[in-house]
Parts: structure tokens; sequence; C-alpha cells
């Protein structure tokens, strides 16, 4: 499925300054597979990553991002909707030029495609009712927890000390169980607590400090170095500027930037 957007004309595209005291790099020069046309993929609804609204038009924290720092180098940008498990052999097939899911960067990842930079931190953290008596990880200890079944939040609880843990087949169930104080907290992941929260409504909080911590990127293949350098310089211009603190705290209520972003291995 193809989605295209106009973003800039193509007469805008013609030079992108790269910021890095270097020569500016024509658009020919960005390894696209059509000139002044960037083909991303991603792997469809995934709230509040990637959401399509009843017009079709798509929003999202990745998708807002990503479009945010395109739309300012000038390029048009035209979305691939594909398998979450396909995305990485359609990238190396060219069918598209890069991604713009939300991909963890871990090291194994690294040694096969080109991150840009770190755009967004999250992590396990423990989410409790806002009128709980708890106001750290330490305060925890002897608490009954609730994480959901087959996922490595319980071993992240583990540390916390809690009296008991309770397993859920969903985790909008153990929201509800933490809202109606049927057990004292919950651990999930940063950003899809942010999202309930702000989209529910539900009476919680989320206790400061992580247990884990992850950072995404948007990756494309090795060989496309002057689009990784495009998007990394654009993507700091919109955190810098607050425009990324915009897009996020009206979808999760607070900016994920990181405070140290891994940065891409050329």
């Amino acid at each position: 499925m193809h989605v295209k957007t106009k973003l800039r004309g193509l007469a805008a595209a013609a030079v992108i300054s790269m910021g890095l005291g270097a020569s500016p790099i024509a658009a020919e020069e960005l390894e696209l597979l059509t000139p002044g046309v960037l083909k991303c993929a991603f792997s469809g609804s995934y709230a509040p990553f990637a959401m399509q609204d009843a017009n079709g038009k798509w929003s999202g924290l990745a998708i807002e991002v990503f479009r945010e720092a395109v739309d300012r180098t000038g390029l048009e940008i035209e979305y691939v909707i594909t398998k979450w498990e396909s995305l990485l052999v359609g990238l190396f097939a060219n069918k598209y030029d890069m991604l713009c899911d939300t991909m963890d960067i871990t090291k194994e990842r690294q040694e096969r495609v080109l991150f840009v930079d770190g755009w967004l931190e999250s992590g396990g953290r423990l989410v409790v009712h806002k009128d709980s008596d708890v106001a750290s990880l330490e305060g925890f200890k002897g608490k009954t927890m609730g994480v959901l079944v087959a996922s490595t939040w319980a071993e992240l609880a583990k540390p916390l000390g809690p009296g008991e843990t309770k397993y859920y087949q969903t985790e909008a169930d153990a929201f509800r169980d933490v809202a109606n104080q049927n057990v004292d907290g919950m651990i999930t992941d940063s950003i899809a607590a942010a999202w309930a929260i702000e989209k529910s409504g539900l009476p919680l909080k989320i206790i400061p400090g992580y247990l884990s911590r992850i950072q995404k990127g948007f990756a494309a293949k090795k060989d496309h170095p002057n689009l990784i350098r495009a998007i990394n310089e654009k993507l700091a211009e919109v955190v810098a500027d607050g425009t990324y603190e915009k897009i996020t705290s009206k979808l999760i209520g607070y900016s994920p930037a990181p405070e140290e972003p891994i940065r891409t291995k050329f």
C-alpha cells in the first residue's frame, strides 16, 4: 500500500545544507530510489506511534516527528505500509529508502543498518494509582504488582521487592485493576503508560525513574549515509526549536527526547 504526500516542491530540495561545515549536498546525492522522493516504510496502525483517522490521514509520534524532519529537507515523502516482520527484508531488497517505524536501537541492529540519532527514549516504568503513597521506586516494596503475561516486566519488578505479583492477559486489564486499586501498581512501557493515561483519563500516575531504557530510531541501509546525515540535522532542529515537544506532548503529555541520544554509527 502506497500513500504519497507532497511536502514541498522539488525545487526546494535541489540543495540540502548539512550544517556540518561541509559543502551543501545536492538532493541527487541522498541515495534515494527516486530523486527528490523519500520512500519510507512502516507497519501500519500502532498507537500512539502511528494512527489513521477516518479520512485516511496518518498521525502519531513516529509519523509526525518523521514528517516534520523530512518536511524541512524539502523532499517529498511516500509511505509504504508493510508487515513488521517484513520491514528489514523490504529495506534490503530496495523496496523503499528507509524505515519510519519505531525500531529499537540495539547493537545487533546497528551492525546491519544505519539508524538516525535516537529520537525517542522509552523503557519500563512503574504505574500506580494517582492517590498512592508510593513516590519512588524504592517505596513499592511489599506491595502487589501487576504485569503482563509473557513479558519481561515481571523480571524488572523483582528489584522493587513486591509482596505479590499478579499476571494479566492484557495491559488494559492491568491498568483497570490499578485504577480500581485492586493491585498497587504495574510495570509497562513508558510511552504505552503515558498514552493510556492521556487517552483514558484513568486516575493513574507514573513514578519517576526507569527500570529499563531503550531508544528508538529510524533506519536505512548502510549505504545511505548522506540521507541519514540530512535527517539527523533536521531532527535536531525539530527538537531544538520546541516542535518535538509540541508534537509529543499533545499525544502523551511529555517529551520523550533522549538526554543523550544514541548517535549514528557511520
